[in-house]
């Protein structure tokens, strides 16, 4: 730990964090309980040709571990670094940022989230002109874009993507994000609370192969192949005419991001600070 107590903006991030983790339902969430009624109701239509949901989940769910490590090797840690020291920090490594207070990493971020937005929605627009034939291709797209995107939240916020146990932290904020009920978002977060427990007290891979929670990337890789296919089917029948193109990549990558910005930030809190922060600063009385 490098201080003893959090900063005023620190402290005022966490307050966040604790909002954010236990949302009430607002007027996007109603908006977004809309747009999912005529979602599911277009993949029902879709999905009475036989074959096509199963073969599309297979393509996708067989290579989700191929597409994490490409998307995570094309990480530039280095050139991230390189930002720190331009905006005068001295940073080499990783470890260098935990010095820092998260306000001037929050900075160095900066407008991450809306570079992948973009770059989300051009692809999904290009492959939806292209029909049924272009879903597998713009799944798979989609995926490695967003595994990159939490790769580079990770090392900005100072951890080592590089790491297994931290490729399969980023594939359960995939599997956070496409969660379509707070129930299955309340058991996503509880996996992502117990990956980052077993790194702070560093595990090594063996023993975290030796745990139960690593026997979910199948089931992540299923459930993902699943929940992008069902939204995918659904854009290409008129009724979801909101969602074509790269609406649902957008909406999907806002979600992802947001999930990775509050995770490694409070990651990183943790990391500066100790494990039990939100129960000592925010929640002292539980």
């Amino acid at each position: 730990m490098v201080n003893r107590r959090p900063s005023e903006y620190e402290m005022k991030i966490l307050e966040e964090i604790v909002d954010w983790k236990n949302p009430s339902e607002t007027a996007i969430s109603k908006i977004m309980n809309v747009i999912n009624l005529p979602l599911d109701k277009g993949y029902k239509l879709v999905n009475k040709v036989p074959g096509v949901e199963v073969a599309i989940q297979k393509s996708i769910g067989g290579i989700i571990n191929l597409i994490n490590e490409g998307a995570q090797w094309s990480v530039r840690s280095d050139a991230i670094y390189k930002e720190f020291r331009q905006k005068g920090h001295k940073v080499t490594k990783g470890k260098n940022i935990f010095s820092l207070d998260l306000n001037d990493v929050d900075q160095v971020v900066g407008m991450l989230a809306g570079k992948y937005k973009t770059i989300a929605g051009t692809e999904g627009a290009a492959a939806g002109l292209v029909g049924i034939a272009g879903i597998p291709v713009d799944i798979v797209a989609l995926l490695g874009l967003n595994l990159r995107a939490i790769g580079e939240y990770a090392t900005y916020y100072g951890f080592d993507i590089n790491i297994q146990h931290e490729r399969l932290f980023a594939l359960n904020i995939l599997g956070l994000a496409s969660s379509p009920s707070d129930a299955s978002k309340q058991v996503a977060m509880a996996q992502l609370v117990k990956i980052s427990q077993e790194i702070a007290r560093k595990r090594t891979w063996a023993q975290l192969e030796e745990h139960i929670f690593v026997n979910f990337i199948k089931n992540i890789a299923e459930k993902l192949g699943q929940r992008l296919t069902k939204a995918k089917l659904a854009q290409i029948v008129p009724a979801t005419g909101a969602l074509i193109g790269g609406g649902y990549n957008i909406y999907y990558t806002d979600k992802v991001c947001e999930a990775a910005y509050y995770l490694y930030r409070e990651r990183f809190l943790t990391q500066k600070y100790g494990g039990d922060i939100i129960d000592i600063y925010i929640n002292p009385s539980q």
